[in-house]
């Protein structure tokens, strides 16, 4: 399973979840996260936590979900923030990063009003610093960067992608920074030891010192969660 290559497997999901300017989304909702915050939850993604809480449109990008404009995402995002008055938006669920160009157009929709909380694993962030650059032109934009796990062994685990991968995600950070990007860290600790948590804690803070208090990523135990995560031999 770890044989699994992060970059191209987006590449190949992005083929199914993107066609142009459109990309696919399976549902539209207000949510209670960041004291309320518009959610757009799209479909597709380039790992394969065994702790997602979105399975099943991450296995069966072509099973779900239906293709959307950008100024159709911006439109419903909108809608929601300014009848629950919300103050945030963002896009979720699986990897809002595959389609690039899509995501983009969605953000130059997007009011100054409204901050865009872009959740994301950081893999194309970090492999490709051009990326960041691009994000760098949106002042009211925060990207969540969501390590799996402490270190490489750990990612390949929880993941079953390359252990490289893990270096991507610490990149993506430090893209991020050199551009100017507001930019956190959220690290799924749940399957660590205190080492690990100490040693990522210490790798953290040596790009940004204030990074060393980063946001634990909590465990929910959604739907066949458990399950999965008791086949896997992880409980």
């Amino acid at each position: 399973m770890n044989d699994c290559r992060p970059l191209k497997k987006a590449t190949d999901t992005a083929e199914i979840v993107s066609k142009g300017d459109l990309r696919k989304y399976y549902r539209f909702r207000p949510a209670r996260f960041y004291g309320g915050i518009a959610t757009a939850d799209c479909v597709g993604c380039c790992l394969r936590c065994l702790f997602c809480w979105s399975w099943h449109q991450v296995i069966r990008p072509e099973k779900h979900g239906r293709f959307y404009s950008p100024c159709e995402v911006a439109g419903n995002l909108k809608g929601i923030a300014r009848k629950k008055r919300f103050r945030q938006v963002r896009i979720s669920g699986n990897e809002p990063t595959l389609a690039r160009e899509h995501l983009l157009q969605v953000l130059e929709l997007i009011p100054d009003d409204l901050l865009f909380i872009l959740e994301t694993n950081g893999i194309l962030i970090g492999a490709d610093e051009t990326y960041a650059k691009d994000l760098s032109r949106y002042e009211n934009l925060h990207v969540r960067v969501s390590l799996k796990g402490c270190a490489g062994k750990e990612f390949s685990r929880l993941t079953g992608a390359n252990p490289t991968g893990f270096e991507l995600q610490i990149q993506a950070l430090e893209n991020l920074i050199r551009f100017g990007v507001s930019t956190h860290p959220a690290v799924m600790v749940s399957f660590s030891g205190q080492e690990s948590v100490r040693d990522i804690r210490n790798r953290l803070s040596g790009i940004r010192p204030e990074f060393a208090s980063f946001e634990i990523e909590e465990l929910a135990m959604f739907g066949d969660v458990e399950n999965r995560l008791r086949n896997a031999g992880m409980l």
